[in-house]
Protein backbone atom coordinates (compact mmCIF):
# COMPACT_ATOMS: atom_id res chain seq x y z
CA UNK A 1 0.00 0.00 0.00
CA UNK A 2 1.22 3.87 -0.80
CA UNK A 3 1.98 6.01 2.51
CA UNK A 4 -0.32 8.41 3.07
CA UNK A 5 1.02 11.80 2.54
CA UNK A 6 -0.49 15.40 3.29
CA UNK A 7 0.38 18.58 1.26
CA UNK A 8 1.88 21.59 3.03
CA UNK A 9 1.67 24.70 1.11
CA UNK A 10 4.53 26.96 0.07
CA UNK A 11 3.76 29.70 2.38
CA UNK A 12 3.64 26.86 5.48
CA UNK A 13 6.38 25.63 4.53
CA UNK A 14 8.51 28.67 4.74
CA UNK A 15 6.76 29.21 8.22
CA UNK A 16 7.72 26.52 9.58
CA UNK A 17 11.06 26.58 8.26
CA UNK A 18 12.41 29.73 9.43
CA UNK A 19 10.59 28.90 12.70
CA UNK A 20 11.87 25.21 13.26
CA UNK A 21 15.39 25.37 11.51
CA UNK A 22 17.37 27.40 14.06
CA UNK A 23 16.05 25.56 16.78
CA UNK A 24 17.66 22.54 15.14
CA UNK A 25 20.67 24.59 14.69
CA UNK A 26 20.69 25.12 18.23
CA UNK A 27 20.21 21.80 18.99
CA UNK A 28 23.20 20.71 17.16
CA UNK A 29 25.95 23.01 18.56
CA UNK A 30 24.24 21.72 21.98
CA UNK A 31 25.40 18.09 20.63
CA UNK A 32 29.24 19.26 20.03
CA UNK A 33 29.47 21.27 23.13
CA UNK A 34 27.99 18.59 25.14
CA UNK A 35 30.48 15.94 23.86
CA UNK A 36 33.36 18.36 24.63
CA UNK A 37 32.54 20.36 27.55
CA UNK A 38 34.86 20.21 30.20
CA UNK A 39 32.47 22.40 32.80
CA UNK A 40 32.42 21.60 36.54
CA UNK A 41 29.30 19.60 38.02
CA UNK A 42 27.71 22.46 39.35
CA UNK A 43 27.55 24.19 35.90
CA UNK A 44 26.46 20.13 34.31
CA UNK A 45 24.34 20.33 36.80
CA UNK A 46 22.98 24.16 35.83
CA UNK A 47 22.70 23.02 32.61
CA UNK A 48 20.98 20.02 32.78
CA UNK A 49 18.06 21.86 34.93
CA UNK A 50 17.59 24.39 31.96
CA UNK A 51 17.52 21.49 29.05
CA UNK A 52 15.15 20.08 31.20
CA UNK A 53 12.88 22.84 31.04
CA UNK A 54 13.27 23.22 27.54
CA UNK A 55 12.75 19.73 27.03
CA UNK A 56 9.22 19.95 28.69
CA UNK A 57 8.51 23.46 26.83
CA UNK A 58 8.41 21.66 23.26
CA UNK A 59 6.62 18.73 24.92
CA UNK A 60 4.02 21.10 25.60
CA UNK A 61 2.45 20.13 22.11
CA UNK A 62 3.48 17.19 20.18
CA UNK A 63 2.94 16.27 16.56
CA UNK A 64 0.93 12.96 15.81
CA UNK A 65 0.42 12.46 12.73
CA UNK A 66 2.58 9.98 10.85
CA UNK A 67 1.94 10.97 6.90
CA UNK A 68 4.52 12.60 4.86
CA UNK A 69 4.39 15.80 4.24
CA UNK A 70 4.63 16.98 0.50
CA UNK A 71 5.31 20.83 -0.72
CA UNK A 72 2.16 21.74 -2.63
CA UNK A 73 4.34 23.65 -5.76
CA UNK A 74 7.20 20.70 -6.24
CA UNK A 75 5.38 17.67 -5.31
CA UNK A 76 8.21 16.73 -3.22
CA UNK A 77 8.10 14.68 0.00
CA UNK A 78 9.33 16.62 3.35
CA UNK A 79 11.83 14.39 5.20
CA UNK A 80 11.81 16.73 8.56
CA UNK A 81 12.73 13.80 10.34
CA UNK A 82 15.69 12.02 7.91
CA UNK A 83 18.55 11.17 9.60
CA UNK A 84 20.92 12.80 6.83
CA UNK A 85 18.49 15.76 5.37
CA UNK A 86 15.74 16.05 7.91
CA UNK A 87 15.84 19.83 8.66
CA UNK A 88 14.20 19.11 11.95
CA UNK A 89 16.66 16.33 12.93
CA UNK A 90 19.74 17.46 15.16
CA UNK A 91 21.19 14.33 14.10
CA UNK A 92 21.23 14.85 10.10
CA UNK A 93 24.23 17.07 9.05
CA UNK A 94 22.27 18.05 7.18
CA UNK A 95 22.79 17.23 3.56
CA UNK A 96 21.32 19.79 1.34
CA UNK A 97 21.06 18.02 -1.96
CA UNK A 98 21.76 19.72 -5.31
CA UNK A 99 20.39 18.19 -8.31
CA UNK A 100 21.83 18.37 -11.65
CA UNK A 101 20.09 18.91 -15.22
CA UNK A 102 21.88 15.34 -15.78
CA UNK A 103 20.45 13.71 -13.51
CA UNK A 104 23.38 13.57 -11.19
CA UNK A 105 23.03 14.74 -7.14
CA UNK A 106 25.97 16.31 -5.06
CA UNK A 107 25.87 17.74 -1.74
CA UNK A 108 28.88 19.21 0.11
CA UNK A 109 28.78 19.30 4.24
CA UNK A 110 30.26 19.52 7.53
CA UNK A 111 30.66 16.81 9.59
CA UNK A 112 31.73 17.03 13.25
CA UNK A 113 32.66 15.33 16.72
CA UNK A 114 28.74 14.52 16.46
CA UNK A 115 29.58 11.01 13.95
CA UNK A 116 33.36 10.71 15.17
CA UNK A 117 34.52 7.01 14.99
CA UNK A 118 38.47 6.75 15.41
CA UNK A 119 39.56 9.84 16.99
CA UNK A 120 39.75 12.83 13.74
CA UNK A 121 37.86 10.80 11.89
CA UNK A 122 34.86 9.89 10.39
CA UNK A 123 32.49 6.69 11.91
CA UNK A 124 32.23 4.39 8.96
CA UNK A 125 28.47 4.01 9.71
CA UNK A 126 27.89 7.57 9.41
CA UNK A 127 29.61 7.31 5.67
CA UNK A 128 27.62 4.54 4.69
CA UNK A 129 24.04 6.01 5.71
CA UNK A 130 24.80 9.52 3.78
CA UNK A 131 25.67 7.11 0.77
CA UNK A 132 22.95 5.40 1.26
CA UNK A 133 20.76 8.52 0.98
CA UNK A 134 22.25 10.20 -1.51
CA UNK A 135 21.74 6.68 -3.72
CA UNK A 136 18.36 6.46 -3.05
CA UNK A 137 17.58 10.06 -3.86
CA UNK A 138 19.70 9.78 -7.33
CA UNK A 139 17.75 6.43 -8.10
CA UNK A 140 14.40 7.81 -6.90
CA UNK A 141 14.90 10.94 -9.29
CA UNK A 142 15.25 12.98 -5.80
CA UNK A 143 12.56 11.27 -4.22
CA UNK A 144 9.67 11.95 -6.96
CA UNK A 145 9.67 7.96 -8.10
CA UNK A 146 9.30 5.51 -4.98
CA UNK A 147 12.61 3.46 -4.81
CA UNK A 148 14.01 1.38 -1.64
CA UNK A 149 16.92 -0.26 -1.05
CA UNK A 150 17.65 -3.49 -2.38
CA UNK A 151 20.95 -3.56 -2.05
CA UNK A 152 24.10 -1.43 -0.99
CA UNK A 153 27.94 -2.38 -0.89
CA UNK A 154 29.88 -0.02 0.66
CA UNK A 155 33.91 0.04 -0.17
CA UNK A 156 36.34 2.21 2.26
CA UNK A 157 39.38 3.26 0.16
CA UNK A 158 40.60 5.03 3.78
CA UNK A 159 39.56 7.32 6.93
CA UNK A 160 37.24 10.15 5.94
CA UNK A 161 38.53 13.43 8.18
CA UNK A 162 36.11 15.06 10.04
CA UNK A 163 35.00 18.54 8.72
CA UNK A 164 34.22 19.33 5.08
CA UNK A 165 33.54 16.49 2.92
CA UNK A 166 31.38 15.93 -0.70
CA UNK A 167 28.74 13.50 -1.67
CA UNK A 168 27.93 12.79 -5.13
CA UNK A 169 25.90 10.41 -6.83
CA UNK A 170 24.44 9.25 -10.01
CA UNK A 171 22.77 6.68 -11.84
CA UNK A 172 24.42 3.30 -14.10
CA UNK A 173 21.36 1.86 -15.59
CA UNK A 174 17.73 0.78 -14.94
CA UNK A 175 16.55 -2.57 -15.52
CA UNK A 176 13.08 -3.05 -15.13
CA UNK A 177 12.13 -2.29 -11.22
CA UNK A 178 15.61 -1.63 -9.93
CA UNK A 179 17.63 0.82 -10.47
CA UNK A 180 21.63 0.70 -10.36
CA UNK A 181 23.48 3.67 -8.40
CA UNK A 182 26.82 4.17 -8.12
CA UNK A 183 28.34 7.15 -5.61
CA UNK A 184 30.87 8.91 -3.53
CA UNK A 185 32.28 10.57 -0.38
CA UNK A 186 35.10 13.02 -0.46
CA UNK A 187 37.25 14.97 2.01
CA UNK A 188 40.11 17.74 1.14
CA UNK A 189 42.30 14.84 -0.13
CA UNK A 190 39.70 13.09 -2.43
CA UNK A 191 37.44 9.90 -2.47
CA UNK A 192 37.21 8.23 0.82
CA UNK A 193 34.16 5.94 0.12
CA UNK A 194 33.33 4.51 -2.97
CA UNK A 195 29.17 2.42 -2.93
CA UNK A 196 26.82 1.14 -5.09
CA UNK A 197 23.31 0.23 -4.63
CA UNK A 198 20.32 -1.25 -5.69
CA UNK A 199 17.26 0.41 -5.46
CA UNK A 200 13.38 -1.27 -6.28
CA UNK A 201 10.27 0.19 -6.63
CA UNK A 202 7.94 -1.48 -4.51
CA UNK A 203 5.02 -4.20 -5.64
CA UNK A 204 2.60 -1.47 -4.90
CA UNK A 205 4.15 0.82 -6.98
CA UNK A 206 4.14 -1.05 -10.39
CA UNK A 207 0.52 -2.24 -9.87
CA UNK A 208 -0.19 1.52 -9.85
CA UNK A 209 1.73 1.85 -13.69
Amino acid sequence: MQFPFDVISAEEYDRQRESYVPLTDALRRLIDAGIHTAVDEATVAQALAHLSAATELLEGEQRTATSTLRHADTGRPLAWANPAVGLRNAIAPPMIIQHEADGTCWSEFTLGPAYEGPPGWVHGGICALLLDHILGEVASEGLNQPKFTGTISVKYLRGTHLGRVRAEAFVERSEGVKTYARGYLKDDEGITVEADGVFIKPAWARDAG
